[in-house]
């Protein structure tokens, strides 16, 4: 039996065995080992100067470490997330993986052809044409000429230029010239895709292919490094996750696990947000065309409506009616409602895609959808209640409406925490 090399790999505890198992196809697409990645600070740019005259004898600047000691390995067809606060050195790593950046010490090991979206189009001549660039840019992802010819047309039919293709990319929107970028991206058939922060890209329509073509990419059991904000997608679509705190591995583990001890700790990190700060946030005032996307939304409280709503605990009915519109080329979407204390601690949901309601009929007969809570079973507290549309497999989000509702409960009983559970005595 191999020793733990090959999960928790330090060259210096490397049996035979393991150093040989690195060398045969099988061996893990990814593997960092000691990895660590330190920045110079300047205060002044003359300070360079000096630091490359005094060649080491004094330091003229700061050390940034944005990685330290960094020990892990990715099985070829694993989905890997990636979680960590603002600067706790997702991005560095990455562009490690990625090979745009050379680490300070340790080694980085990549078996496999990577295509990274990470800073889409950060490498396009503004000065050039989109075919210019797309010619350009592929070779240097690694396509020869002739997979170049051979995938031309392909990606430009996928990005949707159109004639747009021979202009100066300086004349494109930033829509065409992120979906030009993406588009060359994953052209290169990756054996392992690196996702920077978003599962899709572009708007509207093409957000929807872009996210499909990356599920292509999952079904076809490619390795993938995704990088996000939003756990739920880390935990819905990933093997396993990484938690990066301060440049150091915090936790490694399976994507469920990591969700959630990574979101308790955000939950801790905004426990001083407070009804009276809270700003409410709906995509319902954003007039970009989507996808899909909601139109509407009420709520009542035992026939009353609004979006300030008091409720009884275990005695009073919530209704929420929602409508919305996706293009007809799509598979109906799913509907997700979700509850949360003020301070963001999710406490229950409720879909339709879990709950196996196709929303085909609700949406022909009145485009709209109406979810029940009987005998709502919060117990006293301050909620909100944000909506959700997601596509068929309840993972890619079309649009949300955001603590949308507020919703207060009373009681008559003393019962404590969030929620009374169904129970009986014996």
């Amino acid at each position: 039996m191999p020793c733990v090399f090959l999960t928790n790999i330090r060259q210096e505890s490397a049996c035979a065995e393991c150093i040989e198992l690195m060398t045969i196809p099988s061996s893990p697409a990814i593997c960092a080992v000691n990895l660590s990645k330190c920045y110079q600070l300047y205060n002044q740019p003359k300070d360079r100067l000096k630091q490359f005259l005094w060649r080491g004898k004094r330091k003229y600047y700061k050390e940034l470490w944005a990685l330290r000691d960094i020990d892990f390995s990715v099985s070829r067809g694993e989905v890997i997330g990636i979680v960590g606060n603002n600067g706790s050195g997702k991005s560095t790593l990455l562009q490690l993986v990625s090979g745009t950046l050379t680490p300070t010490s340790g080694e980085m090991t990549v078996n496999g052809r990577i295509a990274a979206l990470l800073e889409l189009g950060a490498g396009f001549n503004p000065e050039f044409s989109g075919r210019e660039n797309v010619l350009m840019n592929a070779a240097i992802m690694g396509l020869s000429q002739d997979e170049i010819d051979e995938r031309f047309e392909s990606i430009v039919e996928f990005s949707g230029i159109g004639d747009f293709i021979d202009q100066p990319v300086k004349t494109y929107s930033s829509g065409m010239y992120v979906r030009l970028a993406f588009s060359v991206a994953i052209s290169v058939d990756p054996d392992i895709l690196v996702i920077d922060e978003a599962l899709s890209v572009g708007d509207g329509t093409f957000a929807r292919k872009s996210f499909d073509r990356i599920m292509q990419f999952r079904n076809a059991g490619k390795t993938i490094l995704f990088c996000s904000h939003s756990i739920y997608q880390v935990a819905a679509l990933c093997d396993r996750a990484i938690w990066l705190d301060k440049g150091r591995i915090a936790m490694i583990g399976s994507s469920d696990d990591i969700t959630n001890q990574y979101g308790q700790t955000l939950i801790n990190a905004d426990s001083h947000l407070s009804h009276s700060n809270m700003q409410l946030q709906t995509a319902l005032s954003n007039q970009s065309q989507t996808a899909a996307r909601i139109t509407g939304i009420q709520a009542n409280v035992d026939g009353t409506n609004g979006t300030i709503l008091h409720a009884m605990s275990r005695e009073s009915t919530l209704t929420i009616s929602i409508q919305f519109e996706f293009d007809s080329a799509l598979p109906t979407p799913n509907l997700v409602v979700t509850f949360s204390t003020l301070d963001g601690l999710g406490i229950s949901s409720a879909s339709s895609y879990h709950d196996q309601i196709d929303l085909t009929t609700s949406y022909a007969n009145n485009k709209k959808a109406e979810i029940v809570f009987p005998s709502i079973p919060l117990l006293k507290g301050d909620y909100t209640v944000s909506v959700y549309l997601g596509c068929e497999n309840a993972i890619h989000c079309y649009d949300a409406a955001l603590n949308i509702i507020q919703l207060t409960i009373d009681q008559n009983s003393t019962e404590q925490g969030f929620v009374m559970l169904p129970h009986h005595w014996k």
